[in-house]
């Protein structure tokens, strides 16, 4: 059930995409003020999954996984409901908020699988998980695009249909993984000082990693179709298709491939392996001049896919059971931080450097893995 629920919060963030400007132009924007709405809901969705993705986890670690999955659910039905219906900008700006708000879920139900899962599975659990994220994000432009074409408030109301099953299902079939944790964490509460992660040994490092990983991820996601157009002069068709075939590499290698690397190479090796793969994809990026070269560096740039499900693993490898609520909050938290900051910073190298230079940027985040891999090196030597 929490994957399912990975996958539609997913879907809930793309399915808006590629219908966003028509629903703005129908509830009154001017077509002058339309780029700067979406610029400014884009960012709104990410800033309040920032700010609330710790506090969800915090009131899982608390009132437990079901409740707060289930009020998250309950709300994203309502929200995609007064999306469809709304004809009002303010109620838009309302809405997409606590869209932010429902969809910062991602943190609790890694919490689920950290409470479910066996250590030595976790990596391959991860990676299941990020597949289904990313096919939510490869099936929502779909569902938005299709049902968009009749009316733009049409994929909303699929979206709520497809939430409110969810919910309808989880209701039964959704058992509470840690029934006892809110007494645990209420008695520690009462007898302990407040819980810090910065009090794990070797926690900082590897959160500071898996911040540049998720990072150093937004410079393909921001840049993709201007650099491919410029450097390639790709029409939006081939652009989607690469973008299409993108998303469905990582999604392959995070379903199959991460389990069984990390069992073979341990989840450091693992780590050192994405960033290989993914540096050079990103360095062959600045390089490229044909489309057909673009398949390897497609496939590097997918293998690269299993960093962040081995840092995940190793982190709450090291989190006690009570508080994963909270590590996995502040992931998502630092996620989403990347998602604003990362579109902007890469964006703007390109703006100064694609008259002469359009393969700076590319260089630019390669060159994040350096502190990337001396903090997993001193994290693997610490604790070796």
């Amino acid at each position: 059930m929490v994957l399912t629920t990975a996958s539609l919060d997913a879907v809930g963030l793309g399915l808006v995409l590629p219908i966003l400007p028509a629903l703005l132009g129908q509830v009154g924007s001017a077509a002058s003020t339309i780029p700067m709405h979406v610029g400014l809901l884009t960012a709104l969705y990410a800033v309040m999954q920032f700010l609330c993705a710790p506090v969800l986890g915090r009131l899982s670690d608390r009132f437990g996984r079901r409740r707060v999955l289930l009020a998250s659910l309950a709300g994203a039905t309502v929200d995609y409901l007064i999306l469809a219906l709304t004809s009002s900008l303010w109620v838009f700006y309302v809405a997409r908020a606590v869209a932010g708000i429902t969809g910062a879920t991602n943190a609790v139900t890694a919490t689920v699988i950290a409470d479910v899962t066996p250590p030595a599975e976790r990596a391959k659990r991860y990676g299941w998980l990020g597949a289904c994220y990313g096919g939510g994000m490869i099936a929502g432009p779909v569902i938005g695009g299709l049902f968009g074409g009749f009316s733009p408030h049409l994929p909303f109301l699929v979206a709520a249909l497809l939430t409110a099953v969810n919910l309808t299902l989880s209701l039964s079939m959704l058992h509470e993984t840690r029934p006892d944790l809110p007494i645990k964490s209420q008695e520690s509460a009462s007898t302990s000082a407040p819980f810090r992660l910065q009090a794990i040994q070797g926690v900082v490092p590897l959160i500071a990693a898996f911040g540049l990983v998720q990072l150093i991820g937004q410079a393909p996601g921001s840049t993709w179709v201007l650099f491919t157009q410029q450097r390639l002069d790709w029409s939006p068709v081939e652009v989607g298709i690469s973008l299409s075939l993108f998303g469905l590499v990582q999604v392959l290698v995070q379903a199959v491939l991460t389990g069984r690397v990390v069992t073979r190479l341990g989840e450091t090796g693992t780590i050192y392996l994405g960033i290989v793969a993914d540096a050079s994809g990103l360095i062959g990026l600045a390089f490229v001049t044909g489309s057909w070269a673009m398949m390897p560096i497609l496939a590097a740039l997918g293998v690269g896919g299993i960093t962040v499900p081995a840092l995940q693993t190793l982190l709450s490898q090291r989190t006690p059971e009570q508080h994963q609520g909270r590590l996995q909050g502040h992931l998502a938290s630092l996620n989403s931080l990347t998602s604003i900051l990362g579109p902007i910073a890469f964006t703007t190298i390109f703006a100064l450097s694609q008259i002469d230079a359009d393969g700076t940027l590319w260089f630019c985040a390669a060159a994040l893995y350096i502190p990337c891999a001396i903090l997993v090196t001193r994290n693997a030597r610490s604790s070796g």
